[in-house]
């Protein structure tokens, strides 16, 4: 049972106080939890969410890592890219994103083996081939 209660983060950009990077990191061991190295006199130390925050994660203790500057800067932007990609997908299917082509299904007309012109609204030929 935790003697001491869980650190919540007012905002989502509310840094935790040292009392509690402490704690985190010695949960963790003094180690870094992305790639295991104990942490030297020195190191740069980020506290990154374990669970992101556009995923849902909380700015707590618990959803909280100690990690080395350049592994933490590596999964932030493996995860941007995730993100990035959720966000394009999202707009597509939200017919947001004007760049989107919803594969096919904004062509107006189509035209026939036969060279007539459909328009596939209506089903209407448009233009005949000439013959």
């Amino acid at each position: 049972m935790r003697t001491v209660p869980e650190w919540i983060g007012k905002t989502d950009d509310s840094m935790p106080p040292p009392r509690v990077k402490d704690r985190i990191r010695e949960r963790q061991g003094n180690k870094c939890a992305l790639t295991g190295r104990e942490f030297r006199p020195g190191d740069t130390i980020h506290y990154d969410h374990i669970v992101p925050l556009w995923l849902g994660g909380a700015n707590t203790e618990s959803n909280l890592q100690a990690a080395l500057s350049e592994p933490h800067m590596r999964k932030t932007a493996m995860e941007a890219k995730v993100r990035a990609k959720c966000s394009r997908i999202r707009k597509k299917h939200l017919s947001l994103d004007s760049k989107a082509k919803a594969g096919g299904f904004n062509k107006q007309f189509k035209r026939k083996m036969n060279g007539d012109v459909i328009d596939i609204r209506t089903g209407e030929i448009v233009t005949r081939e000439r013959t």
